[in-house]
């Protein structure tokens, strides 16, 4: 008797971990289907992995923006000055003079923006 007392104490503590369990997936989310017997069955949503690829899209289209403001605010050739001024720096500073030298979406933004700044 005791046997048998302790194997359903071991599976109904077991039970009630995975309860727990699914019950703080469920707490991010989930969704609802109805099966073919009419049965509403709730399952946690999938987590989705990783950085999606429209943040890193929105980022990269923002900093090309932002380049060309600068540039557009400043001038090609003051902007031409301080990158090179970048290039003579240390390691880090040389990174960043490489990421943030003009390229021709920044120099058309600029081209585009700059009435706005004269």
């Amino acid at each position: 008797m005791l046997l048998m007392t302790t194997l359903s104490q071991n599976g109904f503590g077991a039970r009630i971990k995975n309860v727990q369990r699914k019950h703080l997936r469920m707490a991010r989310g989930y969704d609802a289907k109805v099966g073919r017997d009419g049965l509403i069955v709730f399952r946690p949503k999938r987590r989705k992995a990783g950085l999606p690829l429209r943040w890193i899209v929105v980022a990269l289209a923002g900093g090309i923006v932002f380049k060309g403001l600068i540039i557009a605010n400043l001038g090609a050739a003051a902007y031409g000055d301080r990158i090179e001024a970048l290039r003579a720096g240390s390691v880090v500073e040389k990174i960043g003079a490489t990421v943030m030298q003009p390229d021709p979406a920044s120099l058309y933004i600029s081209a585009k923006l700059s009435p706005i700044f004269k």
